[in-house]
């Protein structure tokens, strides 16, 4: 029973899920001046996460026959046979159903139907379609993952902030040199799969060029919450320091000390990117910028 549970939890990617979980909840956080109302903390939390469970086991049903050709994927449960389609067709659409439910009675509407277009966004448009159709997949399909934290937004709030959709441009910006590293790394395993990832189709140093593009942009990006008066200068600073490592890692990539290089890189995304929004958190608390008091006074009263 233990082991069948594990194949079950497998199915839902709970390390990348526990990632746009995270960045959901900070959107809770963020959208408040003080905390969160514990009914949209919690019962938000829990839909999106379901959600996100949902999309993951559907991308494993779409993906079987590439799963089972990748050293990467080769362990997931229908790739082993430890599970059959049937068996994770029934678990996706449940957890999915229920996520909606969670979501439609518990918190809104709002969030519920975005949380819904993003799970048919990667399960399916990215997933069936874009995966196999170009190699700027993961640029046009990156803001599937890049949602979270507006859900998190819209489940405390009911309303599209602008806000909420810059802290989606950051997600949106850092997928592709994010993945795009680790796609250097498994660039045998995606030809093999006939999946026509960008280092597949136009080369490693070309998308080495890709990831420093994006990098740059990302920093730019980061800069904005400060720029606007989202976030102060504690923010702004933590941003700036982990910008230039995350810019010193996609240089180095340029000529890497050894093939391994680029999953260091794509390693130090996860935590640029952890690290980026606990210290937009910390500074929403610390409030140490009087541009950002001066905005958040004004939209209090607007």
């Amino acid at each position: 029973m233990l082991a069948l549970a594990h194949e079950y939890w497998e199915l839902t990617k709970p390390r990348i899920v526990a990632l746009l979980v995270f960045c959901a909840v900070i959107g809770m956080f963020l959208a408040v001046p003080g905390l969160p109302p514990w009914r949209a903390l919690v019962f938000g939390t829990l839909g999106i996460w379901l959600a996100s469970s949902s999309a993951a086991a559907f991308n494993q049903l779409i993906d079987r026959r590439i799963d089972k050709v990748m050293a990467r994927t080769a362990h997931r449960p229908l790739a082993t046979g430890h599970l059959n389609s049937m068996q994770v067709f029934v678990f996706a659409s449940v957890i999915g159903v229920l996520s909606m439910v969670i979501l439609c009675v518990f918190v809104n509407p709002l969030t519920a139907a975005l949380t819904f277009a993003g799970l048919i966004g990667y399960a399916v448009i990215y997933t069936a379609f874009l995966k196999r159709a170009t190699p700027q997949n993961i640029v046009i399909g990156g803001i599937a993952g890049a949602i979270p934290p507006v859900l998190g937004w819209t489940a405390v709030t009911n309303t599209l902030d602008p806000y909420a959709l810059l802290l989606c441009l950051i997600i949106f910006v850092w997928t592709p040199p994010h993945f795009w590293a680790l796609a250097i790394f498994r660039r045998d395993d995606y030809s093999r799969a006939q999946v026509p990832m960008l280092p597949v189709t136009h080369g490693v140093q070309y998308t080495r060029w890709h990831i420093l593009f994006y990098t740059v942009l990302l920093v730019i990006v980061t800069v904005l919450p400060y720029l606007t008066g989202m976030s102060g200068l504690f923010y702004l600073g933590g941003a700036l320091v982990l910008g230039a490592g995350f810019v010193y890692y996609a240089v180095k990539l340029l000529d890497p000390p050894n093939e391994r290089f680029a999953m260091r890189v794509f390693n130090y995304s996860i935590i640029y990117l952890m690290a980026l929004f606990a210290f937009m958190l910390i500074d929403h608390y610390v409030d140490s910028s009087p541009l950002r008091h001066t905005v958040m006074s004004l939209r209090r009263v607007g």
